[in-house]
């Protein structure tokens, strides 16, 4: 038009004005607007709706104030323009003063304007104001009923909405499927309200709306969240052209079932998901979200993978959302590669995504991993919650790192959210594992709302480290308080009893578990009751209790009557019980290694060779024994046989003195550490300064502070000569000395352990 020199009239030019606001492009629009020689309150409406659609409020304000200066009438399209800003904005202040000149105009009367003005009150949040504008209206329509009902349920106030429905009925309102469909969103979020739900199912039905597809799809979704499965599944099969909502619903229904069904019951979404496809309806990003976590519920890895393919296919593989279901579903199948995939494929990477990741690093036991990503969420300025801190405290608590740990728990008390149970819980046991029980049962104390998980994490934290009388006073203290006991309570209880050799109420725990509270034991349990058994010696009952414990079959159970074998020096039953575990686990390289010792110290040579040899064919090889301390803000790893590290004086120097001192303690005694324990025949497999775990203890005395306990981690059981000479070192040195194995934490203090010297 501008180069064929045409000069529109203010009807085109207004509609050219409008064709701009609706592109977005509000600069050529407001240049064009600028340009017209004349304008009415068209041209004015247009260019405020069009901030106003935009979320500009204050340009659209400012054209208000422009406007009225101009002498230009407002009608009531200008305020409906201006208060949608408003209510686009929350900006309440402004809209009440927008809704002072409406009426001061005599415009607020108009139904049209009245139902902008309970909108505008309702996206502000301003109840009261709703309700005033809706009572001293003059004229309604169902549009003003509407708004009505949603800004109850927009404020979670779903009772009232059901009242605001009833009313709406006895006024003579026609109900449509806007202010059903409402309703029955808000009440899906209403707990034990099962006759609610029928009554407005039959109201749907009443009015003729029951095959909408809006309708129908808030009523699956209404019935599916209340644990409603069946009569989600009759809505569903009664609608007759399901969409991808409904079908979306109906996925989301069997997801969040949670844990209780059986899988066969949640992989009914799969198939519903199959028939989405083969009925060419495009799923959605809710669709697929709602599928992959069926998918992470079930285990279903492979099918997940099918579902990957089609996330791809349809371009939603830079969805976050579908990013961290599929983060979440990789790292149950502990294949971290898939998961940076994910993760490096999604443009915005929210802190959920970083936590799925985290957690994903930690399921994997690449902890170190895990805190590195922590570390770079930190460096790039991104702000975690308390599950991302919570998922570091678990990577850190596995390492046992106590430096880390402080620092993490004063980021937390910085950033406010140690208010947070889920943090409080996670420091409880990050503190457990580097053994720090004060500052366990501190935070403990500090935690404002306690959960199950508080008191049971609390509970195993004393039993772990010895405090057994601690850890059952605790579990009384619970069962007073009325807090439910859960399996992981339960387990501490036993662990204590355990320690102490409490065989009578060791086993009225156990009965009690099953009987009183309903706990299905798993194999920890009966591993405990075989513990506890075969530390009082009585290893005939312990092998009769895991023949008929339904677990038989289960290496844990095993290892453990194992451990009380050697201990009590019963060879023939840790001979039978060593060679069940190499028929259990056939890859485990502990077994064979076991199997072996016991044979050479019975004498049977042949069988201890035919082990090894049968070890050679199997392609098993013995684990390389890591021990790992914290010193300066780096981890320190120690290899059994390794002297690399003695090249540091210090450290050797360190290692040399230790072990003076202990020949020195040995010949007082007339006791030869060397000759103590079950070990291997090789030789040279006798030297201390070989065992990494010592190695590790003597480069923490050499370089941590005078005052700081060492605390040392290591993959493999501590060795008997490592125990013997840290129990004799903790008899001269007044230094804390900890040591945590795959089974046991070791406190060294005052010429003992902690652990009884049974582990």
């Amino acid at each position: 038009m501008l180069r064929a020199g045409y000069h529109p009239g203010l009807f085109l030019r207004n509609n050219l004005l409008a064709v701009y606001c609706r592109c977005g492009d509000m600069r050529g629009a407001r240049l064009l607007f600028d340009g017209m020689p004349r304008r009415d309150a068209v041209s004015w409406n247009t260019l405020i709706a069009g901030y106003s659609s935009l979320g500009s409020t204050r340009l659209a304000l400012a054209t208000f104030r422009e406007a009225r200066g101009s002498g230009i009438q407002a009608d009531r399209f200008t305020y409906a323009a201006v208060l949608a800003a408003c209510g686009g904005a929350g900006d309440g202040r402004s809209g009440r003063a927008a809704h002072g000149l409406a009426v001061a105009s005599g415009l607020a009367r108009d139904a049209f304007l009245t139902n902008s003005l309970i909108d505008m009150y309702a996206k502000c949040g301003m109840i009261d104001e709703v309700r005033l504008v809706f009572d001293r209206a003059e004229e309604r329509d169902e549009a003003s009923w509407n708004l009505l009902l949603s800004a109850y349920v927009r404020m979670g106030w779903p009772e009232v909405a059901v009242h605001v429905l009833v009313w709406m009925h006895r006024s003579g309102v026609k109900l449509d499927s806007f202010a059903l469909g409402g309703i029955l969103k808000a009440c899906s979020e209403l707990e034990g309200s099962e006759d609610l739900r029928r009554m407005l199912h039959g109201c749907v039905v009443k009015v003729g709306l029951d095959l909408d597809m809006f309708v129908g799809s808030a009523m699956v979704d209404m019935y599916a969240k209340n644990g409603g499965l069946e009569e989600a599944i009759k809505v569903f099969d009664c609608m007759p052209n399901q969409n991808v909502v409904v079908y979306g619903a109906m996925i989301a229904g069997f997801a969040r079932l949670g844990n209780d069904p059986c899988p066969e019951v949640r992989i009914e979404a799969v198939r519903l998901f199959s028939n989405l496809l083969r009925m060419r309806i495009k799923p959605s990003r809710f669709t697929f979200k709602s599928v992959l976590e069926v998918c992470n519920l079930t285990d279903a890895v492979r099918c997940g993978r099918q579902i990957h393919a089609h996330v791809i296919f349809n371009g939603f593989q830079d969805d976050e959302f579908i990013a961290n279901a599929l983060i979440n579903l990789y790292s149950k199948a502990r294949s971290v590669n898939d998961c940076l995939r994910c993760f490096h494929m999604t443009p915005k990477q929210d802190v959920v995504t970083w936590t799925s990741m985290i957690t994903a690093f930690a399921h994997d036991e690449n902890f170190e991993k895990a805190l590195d990503f922590f570390i770079e969420f930190l460096s790039i300025g991104k702000e975690p919650d308390q599950f991302a801190l919570s998922s570091a405290m678990n990577a850190c608590a596995a390492l046992s790192l106590p430096a880390t740990c402080k620092q993490l728990h004063c980021y937390t008390v910085k950033s406010g959210l140690d208010q947070f149970t889920v943090c409080g819980n996670s420091q409880i046991a990050m503190y457990r594992n580097i053994g720090d029980v004060k500052a366990s049962k501190k935070t403990f104390d500090q935690i404002t709302i306690l959960d199950t998980y508080s008191w049971s994490t609390m509970v195993l934290t004393y039993a772990v480290h010895g405090h057994e009388n601690e850890a059952l006073e605790l579990l009384q203290k619970m069962k007073e308080c009325g807090v439910i006991i859960d399996n992981t309570a339960f387990l501490a209880a036993l662990i204590a009893c355990s320690l102490q050799g409490l065989i009578d109420e060791g086993f009225r725990h156990y009965e009690s578990m099953i009987s009183d509270f309903g706990c299905s034991p798993s194999a920890k349990h009966k591993a405990c009751i075989v513990d506890l058994l075969g530390r009082v010696g009585k290893m005939a009952e312990a092998e009769d209790f895991i023949m008929g414990s339904g677990s038989e079959n289960d290496p844990i159970l095993w290892r453990a009557l194992l451990r009380a074998c050697r201990i009590h020096g019963d060879k023939e039953r840790g001979i039978r019980t060593g060679e069940k575990l190499m028929d259990l686990e056939p890859s485990a390289a502990t077994s064979y290694v076991v199997l072996y010792n016991l044979y050479m110290d019975a004498g049977k040579v042949s069988l201890a060779m035919r082990t090894r040899g049968l070890m050679r064919e199997r392609g098993v090889s013995k684990e390389t024994g890591i021990s790992w301390t914290e010193s300066g803000g780096y981890i320190h790893h120690f290899a059994d046989g390794d002297s690399s590290c003695q090249q540091n004086n210090a450290v050797q120097a360190r290692l040399e003195d230790l072990l003076v001192r202990v020949k020195q303690r040995t010949e007082c005694r007339g006791t030869d550490v060397w000759e103590l324990g079950f070990q291997s025949r090789k030789a040279g497999e006798s030297s201390l300064g070989r065992h990494g775990e010592l190695v590790a203890v003597a480069f923490g005395l050499s370089t941590l502070p005078p005052a700081a306990p060492v605390t040392v981690m290591k993959n493999q059981r501590i060795s008997l000569e490592s125990h013997e000479t840290l129990k004799l070192l903790s008899g001269q040195d007044n230094r804390g000395i900890i040591v945590r194995d795959p089974t046991h934490f070791h406190r060294f203090d005052k010429g003992s352990c902690s652990c009884g010297d049974y582990w």
